[in-house]
C-alpha cells in the first residue's frame, strides 16, 4: 500500500485523519503563507491554492505517496480574517462577528499517482450575541491567537456559535472527512 502523508503539523487535523483508521505520517510543508496571501486572491481561491501548495510541497519529496494538504480561511463581509496574533486583535474580530454570520472555507487537496484532487467545503457560521466580558473570557481560556477568525472550534470556540450549516461538519475542524474517505477509497486505500 502507498504511504500516506498529511502535509500538516496540526494536532487537530492529525486527530481527524486518525478517525479513518488508516496508517499515515505527517510532514510540515515549507511555504510562506503570508507572502501567498498578499496575492489578493478571493477567500475560496486562497483556501484552494494554499491546500494545493502544501500538498505539492510535500509531494515533491515523496512522489510515490498519497499526500494530503489542507487549509482554512475565515471570511466576514468578503474580508479574509487573518490569525489575530494578539489578544486585542482577537477581541476586535470576535466583537465584530458577534450576532452575525461569516463563512469558514475548508479545502483539502490530495495528490496521488501524479493527479491532483481538491475539495472545498463552505460552512455558514452564525455567532451568537456576546458581551465584551464573554469575549475576553473566551480569549483568556482558549488563546485563539493562531486561529483564523479568532476561535478554535475543536475546543471552547464551539460555544460562541448559534448555528453552523455545512455539508460535512467535520470540515469545520480542518478536514472534510466524508469526501476524504471516499477519495482515499477510490485511490485504493481501505476505508474503513
Amino acid at each position: 500500500m502507498k504511504k500516506i502523508i498529511l502535509a500538516s503539523t496540526s494536532i487537530y487535523r492529525k486527530q481527524q485523519l486518525e478517525r479513518l483508521n488508516i496508517s499515515f505520517s505527517t510532514a510540515a510543508p515549507n511555504i510562506d503563507e503570508e507572502a501567498f496571501k498578499a496575492k489578493g486572491l478571493d477567500h475560496i481561491q486562497l483556501s484552494k491554492e494554499l491546500s494545493l501548495l502544501k500538498a505539492r510541497n510535500i509531494s515533491n519529496f515523496y512522489d510515490d505517496a498519497i499526500v494530503l494538504g489542507g487549509d482554512q480561511v475565515a471570511s466576514f463581509n468578503q474580508t479574509i480574517l487573518s490569525k489575530p496574533k494578539t489578544k486585542e486583535r482577537a477581541f476586535e474580530q470576535l466583537k465584530s462577528m458577534a450576532g452575525k454570520e461569516h463563512e469558514l472555507i475548508t479545502s483539502l487537496a490530495i495528490i496521488a499517482n501524479g493527479q491532483e484532487y481538491i475539495h472545498t467545503s463552505i460552512a455558514n457560521m452564525k455567532m451568537r450575541q456576546l458581551t465584551d466580558t464573554q469575549i475576553s473570557r473566551y480569549i483568556d481560556i482558549d488563546n485563539p491567537l493562531h486561529s483564523c477568525g479568532s476561535y478554535r472550534l475543536e475546543a471552547l470556540g464551539i460555544s460562541l456559535f448559534e448555528s453552523i450549516n455545512c455539508e460535512d461538519y467535520t470540515s469545520i475542524i480542518g478536514i472534510p472527512l466524508m469526501w476524504t474517505a471516499r477519495k482515499l477509497s477510490e485511490l485504493g486505500v481501505s476505508v474503513p
